[in-house]
């Protein structure tokens, strides 16, 4: 186009302005004009290309720039195989709830409902160890075994009064039979009775002081059956299923009756220990959620609050709480200070996205949305927040796919995509 050409178009343009009363703004018109000599300059012929473009100067992207001709700034193209290969994770847009959380100290324990503190039940000598510190068990399995006079003798009464109980049992029924021909007086009959049922009260003491030692129903049934020198042997057995965590005896010790011999904890779930001052334990409730958090970069657990107090301690003003919180891995070890934030006050919002899923850059808070050539960086507004989630109050729709975990890696990416253009350009 000529020079005339481009003044006269100005020209006219201005003078549309001033006649229509000022329809279209001034920063409109000028806009206008401006596309209009873009796409006048993108029409001159190759050979007429601009002095800057000549001179070496124009914006040409190199093969290995993100912001590629057509590509839209903000933009990154990934493939299924390169997401999953760099653990970004996608998940839906959805509501849920916000929690006000009081966060307080804590401490792991035993789940005290499943540890069992074993006992040697009689008096005697160590000569076997089943067991050793660490040692996975199962509910009955032997883990010690004492030999001892104590329980050579429960076991010789309750054999002699095996006996003596099925002979006058015998010596009864003869009586009765007797008795029935008239052939034995009645006085006879009801005295081999009563013998009869002594017999049978001292029996019955007998198995009640082996099971009081430690004996289980289907060992004292066989003791009939055991050889002699098998009597003073006491077998000393696991009443739950876990691992070994104490061991108190050793091979050849002497050990006294009720003596503590060993420890077995059940870990596959643990209990949270927690002291929370007396001005927030009105909010706290059983069945409430617990998050709980370690010093190191291990993943949070959640529980649930199976116990408060309601008495406060009188030196420190606070309420014992106890929360139970799963442990199958075994990663929360008793013994271990951990940080619980209780749930106490939930609220329900329309859109809600993980703590993860927000990045900062610049002055922008973001999220990345699911493209089908990757993702899209998109600016949100973020309203109320917990140590978890947040609200997203503009910016999203409920359904849309964004990236929820490791979404530095996606800002990195787009950072540097975007430092390349600026010093391209």
């Amino acid at each position: 186009m000529s020079a005339k050409a481009l003044l006269l178009a100005t020209t006219v343009a201005a003078a549309g302005f001033v006649l229509g009363g000022a329809v279209t703004p001034l920063f409109e018109t000028t806009r206008s004009v401006a596309a209009f000599l873009r796409g006048s300059v993108a029409a001159e012929p190759p050979g007429r290309a601009p002095a800057r473009e000549a001179a070496g100067h124009g914006h040409n992207h190199g093969p290995g720039e993100a912001h590629a001709e057509g590509e839209t700034e903000g933009a990154i193209s990934l493939t299924e195989e390169q997401i999953s290969a760099a653990g970004i994770g996608v998940g839906p847009v959805g509501g849920g709830s916000i929690a006000r959380r009081v966060a307080v100290p804590g401490t792991i324990a035993p789940n005290a409902d499943r540890l069992a503190r074993v006992a040697a039940r009689v008096t005697g000598t160590v000569v076997e160890l089943r067991r050793r510190l660490g040692d996975s068990l199962a509910a009955g399995d032997v883990l010690a075994v004492v030999e001892s006079r104590e329980i050579a003798e429960a076991k010789a009464d309750y054999l002699a009064m095996l006996r003596t109980e099925a002979l006058a049992r015998n010596t009864a029924e003869r009586e009765r039979r007797l008795f029935e021909r008239r052939v034995s007086a009645e006085q006879d009959l009801l005295k081999a009775q009563t013998e009869a049922e002594e017999a049978r009260i001292r029996l019955d003491l007998a198995r009640a002081k082996l099971a009081a030692l430690g004996l289980s129903a289907e060992e004292i049934e066989a003791l009939p059956q055991q050889p002699i020198a098998s009597l003073r042997r006491q077998e000393i057995r696991s009443p739950i299923a876990g691992r070994v965590t104490e061991r108190r005896l050793d091979l050849g010790a002497a050990v006294a009756a009720d003596t503590l011999a060993f420890v077995v904890a059940d870990l596959s779930t643990v209990w949270v220990e927690m002291a929370v001052p007396g001005g927030e334990v009105g909010d706290i409730r059983e069945g409430q959620a617990v998050v709980i958090r370690r010093q190191d970069a291990e993943p949070a657990g959640e529980g649930r609050i199976i116990f408060a107090s309601p008495v406060l301690d009188t030196e420190t003003r606070t309420a014992r709480v106890v929360a139970e919180l799963p442990n199958p891995s075994g990663v929360w070890r008793p013994g271990s200070f951990v940080t619980a934030a209780i749930a106490t006050e939930e609220q329900e919002v329309e859109i809600l996205v993980p703590q993860a899923a927000l990045q900062t850059m610049g002055a922008e808070t973001v999220v990345f949305v699911r493209t089908e050539q990757g993702f899209e960086r998109r600016e949100v507004v973020v309203g109320r927040r917990d140590e978890q989630v947040a609200e997203i109050v503009f910016g999203l729709d409920a359904g849309e796919r964004i990236a929820i975990s490791n979404t530095f890696v996606l800002k990195a990416e787009i950072g540097k995509a975007e430092a390349a253009h600026g010093h391209a350009h």
